[in-house]
């Protein structure tokens, strides 16, 4: 890959990113059957009790399981800069 490549290709990684809109999310939920894995991301109302589901991912059950040793590895290190965490 030459040079003006590798710039073309970080040029559109980053304007991908640009495009990514994050969600504040503190209510989870997780299905699956034997072929996916469904995570539902959303929010709790705590004055009225009841929760709203804004995003969906659906993943292989090998990719549920990176994502499961992906976190559980930042969460190591969050901690050991940061100190321990409270469950929310």
């Amino acid at each position: 890959m030459s040079i003006e490549e590798r710039r073309e290709r970080k040029k559109a990684h980053v304007s991908g990113k640009e495009r990514i809109k994050g969600r504040y999310a503190n209510y989870f939920k997780v299905g699956y059957n034997a072929f996916e894995f469904l995570f539902d991301f959303g929010q709790l109302h705590g004055e009225l009790g009841s929760e709203s589901i804004h995003t969906r991912i659906v993943t292989a059950p090998g990719y549920a399981k990176a994502f499961m040793e992906i976190l559980q590895k930042s969460i190591a290190k969050h901690e050991k800069t940061h100190g321990n965490i409270d469950k929310g």
